[in-house]
């Protein structure tokens, strides 16, 4: 792996799982967001591994990885920021993995944001993963700043 001294590998950050998976009950500002109930805080290796399992061909977003997190730990929603910043940490992780010569590694352009639309965040940014998905049969178009993968419901995979 390649680092720099002192600082943690995405991998390294990737398995610190910081005390979670924790759910808590939702209160105060958080209720106007998201309404009343509990919310699942995953751990970061949770949202991994969920990414791990979308096949060749089918996509996930991360709404779907926040509602498999929320079922599996019987809580009303899966929190969006830090399920979408574990997806970040996995995606750069499993890079980090492609670039250290490892050949299989987690097919992190297959996690859509809401809508279809290509994280830009991710390693290689939107043209990267646009690059990726299309090699893989999906068809790309630009609305806007922003990719989208056109009928992406079609290819959802259904993963728990």
């Amino acid at each position: 792996m390649i680092c720099m001294p002192g600082k943690r590998s995405w991998w390294e950050k990737l398995e610190d799982s910081k005390g979670l998976p924790r759910v808590e009950k939702i209160t105060g500002k958080m209720s106007k967001r998201w309404g009343t109930g509990t919310v699942v805080i995953p751990a970061p290796m949770e949202v991994y591994e969920i990414m791990r399992k979308v096949p060749r061909g089918k996509l996930i977003t991360i709404n779907e990885i926040r509602a498999a997190l929320a079922q599996k730990h019987k809580a009303t929603i899966g929190c969006p920021m830090t399920t979408g910043i574990f997806a970040w940490v996995a995606a750069n992780a499993a890079e980090e993995k492609r670039q250290g010569g490892e050949k299989e590694v987690v097919p992190y352009w297959r996690t859509l944001k809401a809508g279809g639309v290509i994280n830009e965040k991710y390693p290689g940014g939107a043209l990267g993963q646009k690059r990726l998905l299309e090699e893989e049969g999906h068809r790309v178009v630009q609305k806007g700043k922003s990719f989208v993968v056109a009928d992406f419901e079609k290819s959802l995979a259904k993963v728990t």
